[in-house]
């Protein structure tokens, strides 16, 4: 039995303005429409005996991992079962590898073989790929620690390196400098490591016990202390911020003698940067790899991508990276395209919002997009699931107008329960207990003006709520 293990998690602050804190880089659509994580998932479902699949992510991103597994569920035949590892906090590889490796051991056997996967890695050659699971598998089934190493084409400084002979791991070495990444790939010795683990479950514990032995006990702890509903673990966060934030390879694959490794050529990225994601389209006559509405007059070797319904313009310009999004422009040189987790950073020292949220933000019952604010209102276009809810709340600061566009609202606005149709309205005062529910099939959008001296997303009292956020 195989089971894959996606680990879907990081900011992906290279790939700003697009990927954000609450939609991090796997959700990324490319040119096809597929998002990464899709990509990730597909591959995984595809590959032999597999029956189940783990997917290890913050608990503030499952309804949109859950919506965007749903796409490429429809179109799995048989699709796996699906188990849920949600964070409460951030943490690095190790933990979400070492709370999968015991989750699965007490769930499927601790003889178990997974297959750890990272939702934010590109694989073309999927053939390749299967193959090199099958030989990944039969190392972890002789109680192997396996990685697997990418072939390197170039000489990349991006990348950690591993030095092996034969399947042998040699080293593990850091991300070099030019001159050293030059000797690395003429040498011959040594492989990128692509961040893709095969073992069985119970070796990892046993090796974790060995050489972080902290680590595996408040890991086994955890566990222990965790609530599981309907395949869904959630980990309390008191128990889950005190594990290490360290990654695999320093924890244990760099200490380990136990440590094999596939090299193989399987079309792999790890899309890290916008010069990545422009690689993967044809470029036009004039080096231009476009994703945009656009006209270009003069324009040589630029990647321009829009999210936004607005036409992009270019005149005598070159070497440009050019994001447009509702909210946010990016226009960097090519050659600075690893600086632009800089930006994310001031964003984050100022306290901007663009570093978090798009200007449309996910919900569990839907979403909602900011559409115009200013002093002292803000409107917004809300889009509610059928079946979704929002929760029974309340503001101190503001009151509400809500309109419906389309489909049917089901409304609480105080003693009053009402249902309101296209081009009906409700106000709703400060103060006023409130709820909206979609008890239609359809989706149901509605516009929403908010009025008030403060009109922070905390505003917010929940009393009941059927997705836990009370």
């Amino acid at each position: 039995m195989l089971v894959p293990v996606i680990i879907s998690g990081g900011s992906g602050s290279r790939l700003w303005p697009v990927s954000r804190e609450m939609y991090p880089k796997p959700f990324i659509k490319l040119a096809d429409g597929e998002s990464l994580l899709q990509k990730t998932y597909q591959r995984a479902c595809q590959l032999h005996d597999v029956s189940s699949i783990i997917t290890v992510t913050n608990e503030n991103l499952f309804f949109l991992t859950q919506d965007t597994y749903k796409e490429s569920i429809k179109s799995t035949e048989h699709p796996p079962s699906h188990h849920y590892l949600l964070e409460p906090i951030g943490r690095n590889t190790a933990p979400a590898i070492a709370i999968s490796a015991a989750y699965i051991a007490k769930k499927f056997g601790s003889d178990t073989t997974m297959l750890v996967l990272s939702a934010d890695h590109l694989i073309n050659k999927t053939d390749a790929f299967d193959t090199a699971v099958a030989q990944a598998t039969q190392l972890a089934s002789q109680g192997r620690l396996v990685t697997f190493g990418i072939q390197p084409t170039h000489p990349e400084t991006g990348y950690g390196y591993i030095e092996s002979k034969g399947t042998d791991v040699v080293a593990f070495v850091e991300k070099p400098d030019l001159n050293t990444a030059i000797e690395y790939v003429s040498s011959g010795r040594f492989v990128w490591n692509a961040g893709i683990f095969c073992f069985q479950a119970g070796v990892l514990l046993q090796e974790l016990s060995i050489h972080a032995p902290d680590l595996h006990a408040a890991v086994m702890s955890c566990l222990d202390n965790t609530e599981e509903i309907d395949l869904e673990a959630h980990f309390p966060k008191a128990c889950f911020e005190v594990l290490e934030d360290i990654s695999i390879d320093y924890a244990i694959m760099e200490r380990s003698k136990n440590v094999s490794v596939v090299t193989c050529d399987i079309g792999w990225s790890d899309v890290g940067s916008w010069n990545a994601i422009g690689d993967l389209s044809m470029p036009d006559a004039n080096g231009n790899q476009i994703e945009a509405n656009v006209l270009l007059e003069k324009t040589n070797n630029c990647f321009i991508k829009s999210e936004a319904d607005r036409l992009v313009c270019t005149v005598g310009v070159e070497d440009l990276i050019i994001v447009d999004t509702p909210d946010a422009l990016l226009v960097a040189n090519r050659a600075h395209a690893q600086d632009v987790k800089a930006i994310v950073t001031q964003l984050k020292k100022i306290n901007h919002e663009a570093y978090k949220l798009h200007r449309t933000v996910a919900r569990p019952w839907g979403t909602y997009t900011v559409l115009e604010e200013g002093d002292g209102f803000k409107m917004k276009r809300i889009v509610v699931k059928p079946g979704g809810s929002l929760s029974l709340q309340m503001h101190h600061h503001r009151s509400e107008h809500w309109i419906v566009v389309s489909g049917i609202a089901k409304v609480v606005n105080g003693e009053q329960e009402i249902l309101i149709h296209p081009n009906q309205s409700t106000y709703i005062p400060a103060g006023q207990t409130h709820r909206l529910t979609n008890p239609g099939v359809l989706d149901c959008v509605m516009i929403e003006v908010q009025v008030g001296g403060y009109l922070g997303e905390d505003d917010i009292v929940r009393f009941t709520d059927i997705y836990g956020r009370c």
